[in-house]
């Protein structure tokens, strides 16, 4: 009877780890990326427009469909990547994006975050709000694992203050990083922003805001004013290559260069949200510790 009895504690305790297990395999894995289709590319898409005043730097390819304005390149340029003008890549592009956008809109568990995103530091996660906005310094937390995704998901609109920045710490990658807008995106002056921007209207970026990453507008226009916009996650071979434009008898000639991403800038974490409230169920509230 003893033996018997043993045997069945150990039998519930062997249960038991593999319950054990499957529960922290569950609660840490890992978010997958979005997927961006032949968007992965593209540095700007604009729906409607692309617009530029000044010396805005452009690393990777320009497209606009299915409206055909493109202006300010020059005094724009590219220091990468192919302009796409009302053409089927163009058109290709941006039907992914939809793609993406609805991809990005759909993920779930989230955690709920307050309006402003400045002074705290969030893990690897999805992350909902209804507008979003950034003043001072999100910083975003790898923990050592490159491969984390960070999804944030705006009903309205993304607006990040003058100055403002993400930061990228322990192994976070720009790429890794998405902005799902259900309207329109607003990127602060002389702001620093990390990641690709999927909105449903439109983006602008102000003057001097730095991109590390895409601007990708479905509806309407993407705006700029002396930016660098840098999409380092798409390395293209050094061609030369010819787009001509659905609505111009000119063709555009452009050289890619192989491009690499800078490196990600650091920042040190200010309040951190844990890995087991990333994993929040919906409409939970995110707590911050430390």
């Amino acid at each position: 009877m003893t033996a018997r009895i043993f045997r069945l504690f150990a039998l519930f305790a062997a249960f038991g780890l593999l319950a054990a297990a499957v529960g922290l395999n569950q609660a840490g894995a890992a978010e997958s990326q979005v997927g961006l289709g032949t968007a992965a590319s593209f540095a700007v898409i604009g729906g409607t427009t692309v617009t530029n005043t000044g010396p805005s730097t452009v690393g990777g390819d320009i497209g606009v469909s299915p409206g055909t304005v493109f202006t300010g390149f020059p005094p724009g340029k590219q220091s990468s990547g192919t302009i796409h003008q009302t053409d089927a890549v163009a058109a290709q592009a941006q039907a992914d994006v939809t793609t993406a956008y609805n991809d990005a809109a759909g993920r779930t568990p989230f955690t709920t975050v307050a309006a402003d995103l400045g002074g705290t530091t969030l893990v690897s996660g999805v992350y909902r709000g209804g507008t979003l906005g950034l003043t001072g310094t999100l910083t975003l937390d790898a923990k050592g694992d490159p491969s984390a995704v960070f999804i944030f998901q705006a009903a309205s609109t993304l607006i990040t203050t003058s100055a403002s920045q993400v930061a990228l710490t322990n192994g976070a990658n720009a790429c890794n990083v998405y902005w799902q807008v259900g309207s329109s995106a607003t990127l602060g002056t002389n702001s620093t922003f990390v990641g690709t921007v999927l909105a449903l209207t439109s983006i602008t970026a102000q003057t001097g805001a730095s991109i590390q990453g895409r601007l990708l507008a479905r509806n309407a226009d993407v705006t700029l004013d002396n930016n660098t916009i840098t999409n380092g996650c798409a390395n293209t071979t050094a061609t030369t290559t010819t787009t001509t434009s659905a609505v111009t008898t000119s063709a555009v000639t452009t050289t890619a260069v192989t491009t690499t991403a800078p490196p990600a800038p650091t920042a040190t974490p200010t309040r951190v949200l844990s890995e087991a409230d990333a994993a929040t169920p919906v409409a939970a509230t995110p707590r911050f510790t430390g």
